[in-house]
């Protein structure tokens, strides 16, 4: 008994654990993105779920009169040297435009993360 109530403590602790450290890198991730995408609009909210390997974003961005919902579905990381990349392998957008830009440009696509993601992720 005692084994089993142990083994659902430490399930616990590392829930809590993650969601932890997922609502920290979210909000760090949130101000990265913010800088990169300045230009266009602004990200209000981002959750990243490390464990679903999924991400949702929320954007508002210039001339559109409603918030725009990106979910990154799944994405996977992967290293080359030293260096790490993140590669989204599934996505969905609430604009079609958008949804489409993100097929093209994004889906398959590796991209290097900052060292401080790469260890978040």
């Amino acid at each position: 008994m005692d084994t089993l109530a142990s083994r659902d403590d430490a399930r616990r602790n590392y829930l809590m654990f993650t969601a932890a450290k997922d609502a920290l890198t979210s909000h760090a991730a949130r101000n990265y993105v913010n800088g990169l995408i300045k230009r266009y609009g602004e990200v209000s909210e981002l959750k990243i779920d490390s464990k679903g390997k999924s991400v949702d974003i929320v954007c508002v961005l210039i001339g559109e009169s409603t918030p725009v919902t990106v979910r990154i579905e799944n994405y996977r990381i992967e290293s080359d040297g030293t260096k790490r990349f993140i590669e989204i392998t599934a996505c969905a957008c609430s604009r079609p435009w958008l949804q489409n830009l993100l097929e093209d440009h994004a889906r398959g696509r590796r991209l290097e993360l900052p060292s401080w993601a790469a260890a978040a992720l």
